[in-house]
């Protein structure tokens, strides 16, 4: 029996749940020549600011068990660009979901990228970041209050008229059901969790931490059992769909995300890993499917 893979995330209809997670996969054109994106259910992009931003200093980069570590701080070129140059190239190789991740120090930037986002045809989804754990002054610094969220969310949906807005929220909180709540009564169309953990290693050779930013976010397969209790909670308490994210590297893991009440599932580290990640996982659900007894994956989100 041929089974079904596709799932509905608010308007957009996806072929298959698996999208790789902001940051992982840069604008999509850097693998276009390495592999088939037109099997991709959607692209989360690399995060994106008002302005051309360098990023951290380096090593940005930190290997640990079970994960890894990265503070890249936001390297992008800015949204004019963005909009002007990787959407349009994006589409002549992508006929997908393309979902646009914008980051900001303030509410205002938060609220003119998404404006620009969202009057871009090529973009079909926008995902608000106040969760990146290692930009000082942004991102986390929002994502870690519900008034502050609330106050992002209204914002952005204030002049988003065309696209939905998911928010993307950080785990490093108390409660993540009390931010989740905060933006689906501030207007979001939906959420995207978790994103990375606030981490560090410390070289003890040279008696330095091994980031250059000393703490940085933390992913990987260690986290997904704490991403995935997260994505339940919030599924359960939110009438809004989520885009589970947080240690997914196989096939059952995309079903698990999925009965814990996800409707897509995005891949992140495991892409830094093997580049062909998300092919290989597409490639593979049928067969777990069959063997589970699922003819649909929209029949499983929320089922647990």
């Amino acid at each position: 029996m041929v089974k079904d893979l596709s799932v509905n995330l608010c308007v957009l209809q996806l072929q298959n749940p698996v999208i790789p997670a902001s940051g992982t996969f840069g604008f999509g054109l850097e693998l276009a020549d390495t592999l088939d994106l037109d099997v991709l259910g959607a692209i989360s992009l690399k995060g994106t600011t008002r302005e051309a931003r360098y990023g951290n200093p380096v090593p940005r980069i930190a290997e640990a068990s079970g994960g890894m570590l990265n503070a890249v701080g936001l390297q992008n070129p800015g949204i004019d660009v963005l909009i002007r140059e990787k959407i349009p190239a994006l589409r002549k190789v992508f006929h997908q979901g393309v979902i646009a991740n914008i980051s900001g120090f303030s509410v205002e930037e938060y609220r003119e990228c998404c404006a620009k986002a969202d009057a871009c045809d090529g973009i079909d989804i926008i995902e608000v970041n106040v969760s990146c754990p290692n930009v000082h002054g942004g991102g986390i610094a929002f994502g870690t209050s519900a008034r502050a969220v609330a106050e992002v969310t209204s914002a952005v949906k204030a002049v988003c008229r065309n696209k939905p807005v998911f928010i993307k929220l950080s785990p490093n909180v108390t409660d993540i059901v009390e931010m989740a709540r905060a933006c689906e009564d501030a207007g979001a169309d939906g959420l995207t969790l978790v994103n990375t953990f606030l981490g560090m290693r410390i070289d003890i050779v040279r008696r330095k931490t091994v980031l250059a930013n000393t703490t940085g976010g933390f992913s990987g397969a260690a986290i997904f059992p704490i991403a995935l209790r997260m994505v339940y909670q919030v599924a359960h308490a939110c009438k809004i769909p989520v885009m589970g994210c947080g240690g997914v590297a196989s096939a059952r893991d995309v079903i698990e995300m999925m009965m814990a009440g996800a409707t897509a599932v995005q891949v992140g580290a495991e892409n830094l890993r093997n580049p062909f990640a998300c092919p290989e996982i597409i490639e593979e659900l049928p067969s777990v499917m069959e063997e589970l007894h699922i003819d649909a994956l929209k029949d499983i989100i929320g089922t647990v």
